[in-house]
């Protein structure tokens, strides 16, 4: 009896399961796809400058030894100015590696140390490099600090938005519809500066002492743009 119960529980799971099967969804239709972007220039309010050092030499230890003595001493004097986003410092390359010789063997040695001062303060920050006596100036970078980042990115996004919702608008109405609802939205943001103006000096090369490397910033631009789609209704 059971045995014959389950064969036919089965026989009536096996002609259910055709009307189990999902129905296929309909296509979209009435969807437009676009995209807005707000854009918003400012002035750039953060600079960086790279102070490195150049050694040589046959022994490796020797050699390691002076760019920590060079990297050391710049420390020292940049510390006595450094002020939190006014003027930050961090160490950057330190390296040392053989030079091969034409047989191939290794001749001597090599390496390279770098000091970054950066923030805010361009006159600091330029005195501060000035200084110092132990590393050169090797280049000079500008961008925008967060709180500048952060405030011109909700600018340009509020702008990107707006021009999306006028363009959505416009679009519905031309094509005879009464408005539209959002399906999908993306937000991207990007920072497209003006680029640098470097002053950059040979590795050993310096200005007079205590005179600053002058430095003139340039402007950013904050991009956003806002794309999806929307469903048109009547």
């Amino acid at each position: 009896m059971f045995k014959k119960s389950l064969l036919a529980l089965m026989a009536v799971c096996a002609c259910a399961a055709p009307l189990a099967q999902p129905l296929p969804f309909a296509s979209p239709h009435n969807v437009l796809q676009l995209s807005a972007q707000g854009a918003v220039e400012v002035q750039q309010d953060l600079l960086s400058l790279t102070l490195g050092a150049t050694r040589e030499g046959a022994d490796a230890n020797a050699v390691q030894s002076q760019l920590r003595q060079a990297l050391d001493a710049a420390l020292t004097e940049a510390k006595k100015t450094a002020a939190l986003g006014r003027m930050d410092l961090r160490t950057g390359n330190f390296s040392v590696y053989p030079r091969n010789g034409r047989d191939g063997r290794i001749s001597g040695w090599q390496g390279s140390t770098e000091l970054v001062l950066e923030g805010s303060d361009f006159g600091l920050i330029t005195a501060a490099a000035a200084r110092i006596q132990t590393l050169a100036l090797v280049r000079t970078g500008f961008g925008l600090s967060r709180a500048q980042s952060e405030r011109v990115e909700r600018e340009a996004q509020n702008l990107a938005i707006e021009r999306f919702k006028a363009r959505a608008t416009e679009l519905a109405r031309g094509f005879g519809f009464g408005g539209y609802t959002l399906r999908e939205i993306s937000v991207t943001g990007s920072e497209q500066g003006g680029g640098p103006r470097p002053r950059a000096l040979a590795m050993e090369a310096r200005a007079p002492a205590d005179a600053p490397v002058p430095v003139e910033p340039g402007k950013a631009t904050v991009l956003v743009t806002v794309s999806g789609s929307v469903q048109l209704r009547q």
